[in-house]
């Protein structure tokens, strides 16, 4: 039986500590990941990599998550983001994300959320990809 490659997963931070950290978690779970410290390299790895979720700070230098959700989904609106945010009210353009995920939030919570949409949008796409909705 072929192995099927974990979901790459586009973590955006430019907070270097959140950023490591998220990126730990994600790969203890077995994600593959991706970093991006700030907009312009984002949109170079999203635009150049095979990426199946995009994980976004909200407030990042020149540009907001919902900004930069805005600009990804006029690309490739399959690709599912998250934004996450200190905020506790889901921050104004969500409708350009998927998902709110507030910062406090514990990870086995919030992978939870995760894997789920994940899922969803596997299900959703109208020609899945040989690769996984999750760890594997």
């Amino acid at each position: 039986m072929q192995r099927i490659p974990p979901a790459t997963i586009l973590i955006i931070d430019d907070n270097e500590t959140a950023l490591n950290i998220r990126k730990m978690v994600l790969e203890v779970a077995g994600y593959s990941v991706l970093t991006a410290s700030d907009v312009a390299l984002a949109m170079q790895l999203f635009t150049a990599s095979a990426v199946d979720i995009v994980i976004s700070d909200h407030l990042l230098e020149g540009k907001t998550g919902t900004e930069l959700a805005a600009e990804m989904k006029r690309l490739n609106p399959a690709i599912p983001i998250v934004i996450v945010s200190g905020l506790v009210e889901a921050p104004e353009g969500m409708e350009h994300a998927d998902l709110f995920i507030v910062k406090g939030e514990a990870p086995p919570i919030w992978l939870k959320k995760i894997s789920g949409l994940l899922q969803q949008s596997r299900c959703q796409a109208p020609h899945s990809k040989a690769r996984g909705a999750g760890p594997t």
